[in-house]
């Protein structure tokens, strides 16, 4: 019954803290003028909010896959244009890379999609991007930490 009990109390911590971060997200993007499905953190949030656990929520994967995916992205976009076609190769393109380079995290594979399909440039790739994904893992370090009582991240690189 304990266990049962601590992993309620996780599940709703973890999901207090996934409110509170697309919240300050929102918050973010209205001052920032750019619409919240342009910014691509809202399935990272649920992902390392609610399965801190796992390898794509580790904070090499949702920095580094979200860096690697943008990049691939405007490099297809700058050679392609903004193209459909170019879309989906930039997603397969950034899945692999991320595979490759061993930052494999879901959610970023949207990132390459915004990229192409809105003809972004790189600053995307520093605001909100990198930005973006180092407040995430910052803000679900000490959320882990403080509210959940749970040591997150299991590595950090």
């Amino acid at each position: 019954m304990q266990d049962h009990h601590r992993a309620t109390i996780g599940m709703l911590a973890g999901a207090a803290g996934g409110a509170v971060a697309i919240g300050i997200m929102e918050a973010f993007s209205t001052r920032a003028a750019i619409p919240l499905m342009a910014i691509p953190f809202a399935t990272s949030i649920v992902l390392v909010m609610g399965s801190p656990e796992v390898e794509a929520a580790q904070p090499r994967a949702l920095i580094g896959g979200h860096i690697v995916s943008t990049i691939v992205g405007i490099l297809v976009v700058q050679i392609a244009g903004p193209a459909p076609w170019a879309a989906a190769l930039a997603v397969g393109l950034a899945i692999a890379a991320m595979h490759v380079t061993r930052t494999f995290h879901p959610p970023a594979g949207i990132d390459p999609l915004l990229v192409v399909v809105n003809n972004m440039h790189w600053s995307f790739l520093f605001v909100p991007v990198a930005a973006g994904a180092v407040l995430l893992a910052l803000f679900a370090f000490v959320w882990h930490i403080v509210v959940r009582r749970y040591s997150w991240p299991t590595r950090w690189w």
